[in-house]
């Protein structure tokens, strides 16, 4: 099972392996705050997408086809998604203040997606 959370909430026993998925550190959060298992910066989307997109809603839509495409050719989505299947459990951090217009939103449904089709293909 894949979850997404802010890294501003309290860890719990159900969050399995917890990633930050963001670039930068999250600001005000400690390392034991944050509980990490793993901060996977490199999953992020690149500098230049993450400024353009400046979390604007309106563009939301066209951040995910782009982030999408960084993912497909990431080698980090390969480490993700055998993290994944090893664990069973991964909580996904990120520190946006929207919990819908994120990418953290965009890495699951992909992890998800990715998953549903090797399930088919085996």
């Amino acid at each position: 099972m894949i979850l997404i959370k802010r890294i501003y909430e309290q860890p719990a026993s159900s969050d399995g392996i917890r990633v930050l998925i963001d670039r930068l550190w999250p600001r005000g959060v400690s390392k034991e705050q944050a509980a990490l298992d793993v901060w996977l910066k490199e999953i992020a989307p690149s500098t230049n997408l993450r400024s353009w997109f400046n979390h604007q809603p309106a563009r939301f839509i066209e951040f995910s086809h782009k982030y999408i495409d960084e993912l497909s050719h990431n080698p980090a989505t390969t480490f993700l998604e055998q993290l994944v299947v090893e664990s069973g459990n991964i909580t996904l951090l990120y520190a946006a203040k929207d919990p819908t217009v994120n990418h953290a939103v965009i890495l699951k449904d992909f992890l998800e997606m990715r998953n549903l089709r090797s399930r088919r293909t085996s």
